[in-house]
């Protein structure tokens, strides 16, 4: 997951070298006089990390833009935390200033996606950006008497 600004920018270099590289690699592979089905094969795994960084970019300009995701498991919290840290525009040290704790920890935190997280620790972090979470709780399935 992109969590800043600097990482953002790397990424979109990174994306632009790999289509390179993998244009590149589809001529060489031509040139070796692969079949269409055999390029496709030996480039396949290139296009799928650069799928997937490609995702990830995507993702933070839309939780830059405001857009998130809605939230079906607890588990998800951390990264919708992140993504609204990033939303918000505040770096980790400053929510590490408005928690009390070090720069170091909210990258932990960050890093492992609030993973383990308290909801002590969870509300803390809320808290500090300013935001808050309404639960909606449905029943999915009929449970048999």
């Amino acid at each position: 997951m992109i969590k800043n600004e600097t990482a953002y920018q790397k990424a979109i270099e990174k994306l632009k070298q790999d289509q390179e590289y993998i244009n590149s690699e589809k001529k060489r592979f031509e040139k070796m006089k692969l079949n269409a089905e055999q390029v496709d094969m030996a480039i396949q795994p290139l296009i799928s990390f650069h799928e997937q960084l490609k995702a990830e970019v995507e993702y933070y300009e839309r939780i830059k833009r405001g857009t998130f995701n809605p939230i079906y498991k607890f588990t998800d919290i951390g990264k919708t935390l992140i993504a609204y840290r990033i939303y918000l525009n505040l770096p980790q040290v400053e929510l590490a200033k408005r928690l009390r704790v070090s720069e170091a920890q909210v990258s932990r935190d960050e890093r492992n996606e609030y993973y383990g997280a308290t909801t002590e620790k969870i509300e803390n972090v809320m808290k500090a950006m300013g935001i808050k979470a309404t639960i909606n709780i449905e029943i999915t399935e009929e449970l048999g008497a």
